[in-house]
């Protein structure tokens, strides 16, 4: 049973927010243990994460895991650009810097947000997606400076290859032990070259990211739907990367999706604390969305994203949603509403994730792929179209577009978050009104709390899915 810390929903103390010029001085100055393994490159479900204050994020290991990037890029003959995103956690900057000074001097075409703008995760993964539409050979990659939804004193750095979603284990297996090897080796054999330089190479390129993921939404989401409904919405994107989307979504969709909080700040002394007395930017946690959820009765929908606006957090006349519940509603509207989606098409939940998406998906007459824990299981089929929707326990989703092609092959909150509009909009009922319909058809859900261990019978089930692929049940 977890402690609540007495901090928990309530706005962050100064003593608690991080000392960033402090931080950022410990990311140039420190130089990681390289005898032990706390220190080294270690990529989990999402990249490699950590802290320049206990030497686990500096710019040593930046450097080291760049160079790796750009071997992997040869070795695989992966010569188009990449595209180079950041978050706004203050140690996102100082490595996306690093980060180009390697790319340039490997002579990697890389893209990045005009103005020294920030890039939610998402966002990377359809332009990938689109770059490499109907290309066979000079394919794109990227990356992404980003710790997600993680306190504010971490860095994160994670690598989507040419299908644009998280890199499977082979992928970062081979980065990590590079890097590591590189690290070991105190990086002599790194390229890299002054940021300036770096910055002016005729490889590196400033674009505009934004006007085209937003352009590109009508073609997911029903916006006309939105507009017509004319309904009170509000978004708090947490001071996170998704900050920047919202005034243009706005403008070109003619909304009025009040930003409540439009501030960045790499300390996030804007936010209420976590259950355990830490500053998090968790969409699906209560305590963190504590102040937003204060909001609920002003507006029929409101949502929040984490900083790299690759999660999402619903909030109703009813409070914040419990993520499960969501994604239940939002895979039961998708199924009937989306005409053009290859019947065939499976529904993809985590094993952790609530039965009553079973429940639904069977009602429904689809197929159910379930999966281990982590979203690279939904990348092939969310690629080819054999997976409709792609969902985890801890809200994170995507889905097909409108017509049945490939959107994103990651996690993108933004479109969760407009979907909960539509939703409200084209059935008259918000998503926590939805989900008691489904309560009233189906019964209580059952899933198993992340926090917890499986029972056996889950593991058996987990065992049984074979590593290379997702079986449908």
């Amino acid at each position: 049973m977890q402690t609540l810390s007495p901090l928990a929903g309530k706005p962050a103390p100064v003593e608690l927010l991080v000392d960033v010029t402090k931080l950022e001085r410990a990311y140039f100055d420190t130089n990681p243990a390289v005898e032990g393994p706390n220190q080294l490159v270690h990529f989990g479900t999402s990249g490699h994460r950590g802290s320049s204050l206990l030497a686990s994020f500096n710019e040593s290991h930046i450097l080291a895991i760049t160079q790796a990037i750009c071997d992997y890029r040869r070795m695989q003959d992966i010569t188009g650009p990449l595209y180079l995103g950041m978050d706004t956690h203050a140690l996102s900057a100082p490595a996306q810097r690093t980060a180009l000074e390697v790319l340039a001097a490997n002579e990697v075409e890389t893209l990045i947000q005009q103005n020294d703008g920030v890039t939610p995760t998402p966002v990377i993964s359809r332009a990938i997606l689109v770059y490499n539409r109907d290309r066979k050979t000079n394919l794109a990659d990227g990356t992404v400076v980003t710790p997600s939804h993680n306190p504010p004193e971490d860095g994160g750095f994670k690598y989507n290859p040419t299908h644009g979603g998280p890199a499977d284990t082979v992928t970062t297996s081979w980065i990590e032990n590079r890097a590591n090897e590189l690290l070991r080796a105190r990086n002599v054999s790194v390229k890299r070259m002054p940021f300036e330089r770096a910055l002016k190479a005729a490889t590196t390129h400033e674009e505009d990211f934004i006007h085209p993921y937003v352009n590109d939404l009508s073609n997911i989401v029903d916006m006309e739907a939105i507009r017509v409904a004319g309904l009170s919405l509000a978004v708090d994107p947490l001071g996170g990367a998704g900050l920047p989307y919202w005034e243009p979504i706005n403008s070109a969709y003619k909304l009025n999706i009040a930003i409540v909080n439009p501030v960045i700040d790499p300390t996030f002394s804007f936010m209420t604390v976590d259950h355990d007395g830490k500053i998090r930017m968790d969409p699906s946690s209560p305590y963190a969305m504590a102040g937003l959820v204060k909001l609920k009765d002003r507006y029929r929908v409101a949502f929040g994203n984490d900083v790299d606006a690759d999660r999402h957090g619903i909030v109703t006349g009813s409070g914040l949603m419990n993520p499960n519940h969501y994604l239940s509603v939002a895979i039961r509207y998708l199924l009937t509403h989306r005409r053009e989606w290859p019947a065939q098409a499976a529904v993809g939940k985590t094993l952790v994730s609530s039965q009553m998406i079973d429940r639904v998906v069977q009602k429904l007459g689809r197929r159910l792929w379930e999966t281990p824990v982590g979203f690279k299981w939904f990348v092939p089929g969310l690629m080819d179209g054999s997976v409709c929707f792609g969902g985890e326990e801890s809200a994170g989703a995507s889905f097909l577009r409108r017509d049945g092609t490939v959107w994103t092959t990651d996690k993108d909150g933004l479109i969760m978050d407009l979907l909960a509009a539509e939703i409200t909009a084209r059935t008259e009922k918000d998503p926590s009104e939805n989900f008691s319909d489904l309560v009233t058809e189906f019964g209580r859900p059952y899933y198993t709390r992340i926090d917890q261990p499986a029972s056996p019978e889950q593991k058996a089930k987990l065992g049984a899915l074979a590593p290379e692929s997702v079986r449908a049940s």
